[in-house]
């Protein structure tokens, strides 16, 4: 069976309108989560056991701390300040 290629565009307006998601809720919670980081130029967030990863100012993915880079397939080494 072929895999359909759906575009995440298409998966955000599907969110929004047949099941109901209100993005710009969603996008004001993720800033309160990021507020102080995005005050004072962090990269990144780690919040709810989730990493919120900021470039020049905006929140631009949410992932699982632990998971592997999508370009390298490398874990990120944690930090003790991570934990």
């Amino acid at each position: 069976m072929r895999r359909q290629v759906v575009s995440d565009h298409a998966v955000i307006r599907y969110l929004e309108r047949a099941k109901g998601i209100e993005m710009d809720v969603i996008r004001t919670q993720i800033a309160m989560i990021c507020q102080t980081g995005l005050e004072t130029g962090a990269c990144g967030v780690i919040a709810d056991g989730l990493e919120f990863r900021i470039e020049g100012g905006v929140v631009v993915t949410v992932q699982i701390p632990s998971h592997p880079d999508h370009r390298t397939g490398r874990v990120r080494r944690r930090r003790e300040t991570d934990r």
